[in-house]
């Protein structure tokens, strides 16, 4: 691995996402991606007892479903790295209980499902792991108790609002030849424009993803040109056209190759407000959907951007602004190598 220009790192051995494993909640798997869910659920109990409860088996469905498919146990993985949204990443921790498996639990808010998988490419990469698995998580119901109002609560939101995806998403990184090879990640730096509205993370989070992308063009010498697709995390309908906005005025035209994570997950129809959000959006849309486009031969060369709101309950309620992140991996179609 090398560091290329400031903030991108170029992976030099063949890195692979070996397989996946998807499993989301009963509005994703109604949306015009579910066939390409791999375990879908009826109901937002995901058949457990509570809220909290669900996301766990969310998180641990699609980590026994990557298992089964590379036909592997948990002792063959080296390390993984989980995270979610809830306080003290609790949804991986206790998954990371009852897995055996050594643990590093991250955090980058909805942006983590890139950091878990750029930091295992790198450990990959670098010798220092055979086997990983980068493993994210959301719900729905535990992330407005936490951030916003219960469910329960029934309180009214703006149109600005987004609505966290109820769903988990898991890669296995190895060395092992598959049909995608992960080629660079660009880790983001923390951006702040001073919004301080936790019902208007689209606004928030945009800035983070244009300095991302942008920084990755310039430290690769690349332009939106050069993909056949770049998606961000969960901007949706109130931040996609802003950061479009953005990237044109920094000299990047966007137009045919932009999209975001947050908009193609749901129907136009579905009451979801301005669109998805949370760790699951990215996961589950690129490990679920895209991955497969791409094996499919539908695109060559993908950039996943996934971004974060890095703020909890307290310091919205001490009035601070949310500092927001984005992390990006680029993912390329290895022709010829059978899925």
């Amino acid at each position: 691995m090398r560091l290329t220009g400031k903030q991108t790192w170029v992976f030099e051995n063949e890195i692979y996402v070996q397989e996946t494993g998807t499993a989301v909640g009963p509005k994703e798997a109604e949306g015009p991606l579910g066939s390409d869910f791999d375990i879908t659920y009826d109901n937002l109990h995901c058949n457990e007892d509570n809220w909290e409860l669900a996301e766990r088996r969310l998180m641990s469905d699609s980590v026994s479903t990557t298992l089964q498919k590379a036909t592997l146990q948990n002792k063959d993985i080296d390390f993984f790295l989980a995270g979610d949204l809830l306080n003290q990443t609790v949804t991986a921790n206790y998954a990371a209980r009852q897995l055996g498996i050594p643990f590093l639990g991250m955090f980058g808010a909805c942006s983590t499902s890139m950091e878990t998988l750029a930091i295992g490419s790198a450990l990959v990469d670098g010798g220092f792991a055979n086997r990983v698995l980068a493993s994210v998580s959301s719900h729905n119901a535990t992330a407005e108790r936490q951030f916003r109002y219960p469910t329960e609560y029934g309180g009214q939101k703006p149109d600005t609002a987004t609505f966290t995806v109820t769903g988990a998403g898991t890669a296995l990184i190895s060395s092992v030849k598959s049909p995608i090879r992960i080629m660079a990640a660009t880790l983001g730096k923390v951006q702040d424009l001073g919004i301080t509205d936790p019902f208007d993370m689209g606004s928030a989070m945009a800035p983070a993803a244009v300095h991302t992308i942008a920084q990755h063009f310039q430290d690769l010498g690349r332009t939106a040109a050069d993909y056949d697709l770049i998606v961000t995390g969960d901007l949706s309908a109130v931040g996609t056209p802003i950061a479009k906005q953005m990237l044109l005025e920094e000299g990047y035209d966007m137009a045919g190759v932009y999209n975001d994570c947050g908009l193609m997950i749901y129907n136009k129809d579905q009451e979801v407000f301005a669109g998805g959000s949370g760790c699951a959006c990215s996961a589950v849309v690129t490990y679920g959907h895209l991955l497969k486009e791409m094996k499919k031969g539908t695109y060559n060369r993908i950039l996943v951007v996934a971004t974060g709101a890095l703020l909890n309950p307290t310091m919205i309620q001490q009035k601070e602004s949310i500092p927001t992140i984005a992390h990006g991996v680029v993912f390329e179609r290895v022709k010829g190598v059978q899925a």
